[in-house]
């Protein structure tokens, strides 16, 4: 029987987790959908290569969606069967709310799996075949990364604007460019009009600046100022597979964890300790979710799917706010970078914990205690004034 009732139960949580993981990849994908999508209409990048960029993006994404989606699929699960009062049968027959927790619980360890999976290795190829698809992309078309009346940051160490941008032509008018490549003379350009042109055999774009004055300054305080009538401005872009251009989304944990001696300052050390540990401790939080949802889908039994999606919903922004807190007092190195990643999963554990066993013990909890009390007084208050 136990196995049954444990096959039953597991079989409940697939169905709304796939939905969970389209419905949220697809809303984290709309954020970044506009601007492939004029990428294709307006620079004319191939479709296939934006489909590409999309795939590539996934991985990043799914580290996030799969513990939503588990998190959203136990909610309605058990809130279909404390609706449908399947759940008081069971706890007629002697089963607890202990012994409906491994059916959840070994879906976890899978959605966990998953997510150490993605971590480990799709998320650093994802991103480093983003970046190279990128990079290729724009050695093709060198305006893909140029907009107009935008403050473009596309390269790094580099500012740039343009008033007008013909995309035809690689053509710009009211060009202003802010190269910090070398810290100690930045210079700020300013030309009337200029083109792009593309290099990739050596992996550069350059700009052709017509009728323009460069202004330079150093660090002894002195200020230089040039005019020109015409100027080539290279700009090098990153060659793929060279570690010493892989940003913190693109390392393995392995070069996370042990980035190479002198190579890099304390802050961007310490940058990539967060993200060593942050990646590691969103997996885990697939337990931490399982813990808290049975609970709180117990207790939202009458209030249908949509609520159930909403408090997932308000689950999520509590606990990615404290996720985000968490690791802005790592950052300023007010916590170690262990405990600014990990301590949203112990905060929301405990919580779990709490509720599970508040649950368990048949009491209700205080989160809908407090809204029965205030839905009874709202209707107390229109019942009072419809007397009147």
């Amino acid at each position: 029987m136990r196995k049954t009732l444990n096959t039953y139960i597991f079989k409940e949580i697939p169905p709304p987790f796939l939905v969970g993981m389209c419905t949220f990849t697809f809303v984290l994908l709309m954020g970044r959908f506009l601007k492939l999508a004029e990428m294709v209409v307006e620079k004319g990048v191939p479709f296939a290569d934006v489909l590409w960029m999309v795939i590539y993006l996934l991985p990043s994404f799914w580290l996030f969606t799969i513990p939503m989606a588990l998190l959203l699929a136990i909610l309605l699960a058990f809130g279909r069967l404390s609706g449908d009062s399947e759940i008081t049968a069971m706890k007629s027959c002697g089963i607890s709310l202990y012994g409906m927790l491994p059916p959840p619980m070994i879906f976890s360890l899978f959605a966990c799996a998953a997510c150490l999976w993605v971590t480990v290795y799709a998320v650093p190829w994802g991103n480093s075949s983003f970046k190279k698809l990128l990079i290729e992309v724009a050695q093709a078309s060198a305006g893909v990364v140029i907009k107009e009346k935008v403050f473009n940051d596309a390269f790094p160490g580099m500012v740039i604007y343009a008033e007008t941008f013909t995309q035809k032509g690689q053509t710009m008018s009211g060009i202003v460019i802010h190269d910090e490549r070398d810290p100690k003379e930045p210079a700020t350009i300013f030309a009337k009009s200029g083109a792009l042109l593309a290099d990739p055999q050596a992996h550069s774009i350059e700009f052709h600046l017509n009728n323009g004055s460069i202004h330079r300054s150093t660090e002894t305080g002195s200020y230089r100022m040039v005019d020109f009538q015409e100027y080539n401005l290279r700009v090098s872009l990153a060659k793929p597979g060279g570690n010493q251009n892989k940003s913190e989304e693109e390392m393995t944990l392995e070069e996370l964890i042990h980035p190479p001696a002198g190579r890099y300052k304390p802050k961007e050390l310490l940058s990539m300790q967060l993200e060593y540990h942050s990646r590691l401790a969103l997996p885990f939080a697939c337990f931490v979710f399982t813990l808290l949802a049975m609970p709180l889908g117990i207790q939202n039994r009458r209030s249908g799917k949509a609520a159930g999606f909403s408090l997932s919903i308000g689950v999520l922004l509590l606990y990615y706010v404290a996720l985000s807190a968490f690791k802005a007092l790592g950052e300023r190195q007010l916590l170690s970078p262990v405990a600014a990643c990990w301590a949203p999963n112990l905060l929301f554990l405990i919580l779990g914990a709490y509720l599970f066993h508040k649950t368990a013990n048949e009491q209700p909890l205080p989160l809908t205690e407090g809204f029965a009390r205030l839905g009874a007084f709202i209707k107390s208050r229109f019942a009072r004034k419809g007397a009147r």
